[in-house]
């Protein structure tokens, strides 16, 4: 495994960020590590690059403990923290040349991976320029480039598109794809669409708890079945509607269009064509709405907060 965390437990005072929670990452998975804010996800990412320390439990990254072996840790896993904390005085080649150094680097092979990381992660049009001159998806990019200057085998990337307009969204995104080729990656955000794009996989925290834990589509069928969208050529009694078994709640939306969640994965819409038609309601919109990775998350999280 490329990340083991068992049992884990932090605590802050009297806070408790993390509970006890255990999870693994298989070598060359990409995983999306999901949950609100104060969720625990960035502090479960500082236990496993050693830059805090567990109060309970453990946590291993390529086989090596994070107490007991921080700086085999350190070798093998490439850091991007959320607020990525450049020195914003240096140059591009020489905040790399720094970075390098720190891991060992020197002489024909540091320059030859700076060289190698430029081009990457698509730097060659800003490298002359001081950090503090780039915009913030080059910095981002730098920050990547940082992350893999030592070839790191794990890649923990926290927030990366955080504050990205959306061609650097997509720019990222396709960054993270191109250099993840056989490394492992955990990766936290906000925005689902860069979870399904990216991830086969997500992980999904609240309250210092992991609540889900499992390839996308077994979630979205699991947990957010979705909706069936019916449109009706005139109001009706919205009780009819939820008078049908498998319905669990209806919404009126626009116009004379309700929204229905329905339990499990059955298929109802012969019962709603049969209610129309007995009832002589003019019928005129049937759609299925798949489950959503924002359904999903939204669903978790929600049943978490109200316990």
């Amino acid at each position: 495994m490329s990340i083991k965390i068992k049992n884990l437990t932090k605590v802050y005072g009297r806070q408790k960020a993390l509970d006890d929670i255990s999870f693994e990452i298989a070598e060359g998975e990409i995983v999306g590590f999901l949950g609100p804010n104060g969720a625990g996800k960035t502090t479960t990412m500082k236990v496993a690059t050693c830059y805090l320390p567990p109060t309970l439990g453990t946590a291993e990254v390529m086989g090596y403990n994070v107490v007991d072996k921080p700086l085999e840790v350190r070798k093998n896993v490439g850091y991007l923290p959320e607020n990525n904390p450049l020195y914003t005085e240096m140059y591009l080649h020489e905040y790399l040349n720094f970075t390098g150094r720190l891991y060992g680097l020197k002489g024909k092979a540091l320059n030859m991976r700076i060289g190698e990381m430029v081009e990457l992660c698509g730097l060659g049009r800003e490298q002359n320029k001081k950090v503090e001159e780039l915009s913030k998806g080059y910095r981002q990019r730098l920050g990547l480039a940082q992350s893999l200057i030592h070839n790191p085998r794990v890649l923990i990337l926290d927030e990366p598109t955080t504050g990205l307009d959306p061609n650097q969204l997509v720019e990222i995104r396709k960054l993270i794809l191109d250099v993840s080729q056989n490394k492992t990656v955990i990766f936290s955000t906000h925005i689902m669409q860069e979870v399904e794009a990216l991830c086969s996989r997500v992980i999904v925290i609240n309250k210092g708890r992991i609540v889900a834990d499992g390839p996308i589509a077994d979630l979205k069928s699991k947990i957010d079945h979705g909706f069936i969208l019916a449109e009706f050529e005139r109001e009706i009694d919205i009780r009819l509607l939820e008078g049908i078994d498998e319905v669990e709640s209806v919404i009126l939306t626009t116009g004379n269009k309700y929204k229905l969640r329905v339990k499990g994965a059955t298929d109802i819409r012969n019962k709603i064509f049969t209610l129309a038609a007995t009832h002589h309601l003019p019928l005129i919109g049937l759609v299925v709405e798949k489950g959503s990775l924002e359904g999903v998350f939204r669903e978790l999280t929600q049943i978490q907060t109200d316990d």
